[in-house]
């Protein structure tokens, strides 16, 4: 069975457009995962992509996810509850062209509708112009959760590309 989705690309070209979501509480933390752990971003991959589709990197053998997680250009922060896990982005640095592109973001089911997804995505916009970069971008789409356009948008991304796709 076919279906039709909406894809949008969003940028920012400047942190001074961020507007920036609320630090939840002093309860959350976000962590660069240093060293990397492959088991906790197929974690994350599965558990939050279940209801949105996220099928790429389910045939993935373990050897792919290392050496995904182990690149030079990708970063992987785990927002965390005290010792519970509750979201996840993966940065991907294009250092040729500048920019980072946000490859994954979201936040486990048990935590959601709870605004901690403006916070993270203004983490994830931050820690990428850390970098000096001259546009942060992703991509969304249909099936993501309902919020997911409007929190990027509330942010302060403008959608540069949308098209339709059949998958």
């Amino acid at each position: 069975m076919t279906e039709e989705v909406e894809r949008n690309y969003l940028e920012i070209n400047s942190i001074n457009d961020l507007k920036e979501g609320i630090n939840p509480s002093n309860n959350y933390v976000l962590i660069l995962l240093d060293p990397i752990n492959f088991q906790l971003n197929k974690f994350f991959y599965k558990n939050i992509g279940k209801k949105h589709k996220w099928v790429d990197r389910l045939i993935w053998d373990e050897q792919k996810w290392i050496d995904y997680v182990s690149s030079e250009k990708v970063k992987t922060y785990v927002l965390k509850n005290k010792d519970d896990l509750v979201g996840f982005f993966e940065l991907i640095f294009h250092y040729e062209k500048n920019e980072v592109e946000i490859a994954y973001f979201g936040i486990l089911e048990e935590y959601q509708n709870k605004k901690l997804g403006s916070y993270l995505l203004s983490e994830a916009i931050k820690k990428s112009f850390n970098k000096n970069v001259n546009r942060v971008w992703l991509h969304t789409c249909s099936l993501d959760h309902k919020n997911a356009l409007n929190n990027y948008v509330a942010r302060g991304m403008k959608i540069f590309k949308s098209e339709i796709v059949k998958i």
